[in-house]
């Protein structure tokens, strides 16, 4: 939404949104990649996936979280 399209009662409401969305992308990010990773190590029988994707999802889910609220 562009400053010209924005409403007086709007004001505020991207904070609040970023406020809890952020921790929901990064947990989100963590959960999903490193679960991937679990599974890769379990299927592999090995120990290196998981802390590779949690690393990794933690990485993803921060730069979309600042190309989403960065604006």
């Amino acid at each position: 939404m562009s400053a010209k399209e924005r409403r007086p009662e709007d004001d505020g409401r991207d904070f609040a949104d970023a406020k809890w969305s952020v921790p929901g992308y990064l947990l989100g990010g963590v959960a999903v990649y490193g679960g991937i990773g679990w599974l890769l190590d379990r299927w592999l029988d090995t120990s290196v996936f998981f802390p590779i994707g949690a690393v990794l999802g933690l990485l993803l889910a921060g730069y979309l979280a600042y190309r989403k609220f960065s604006q």
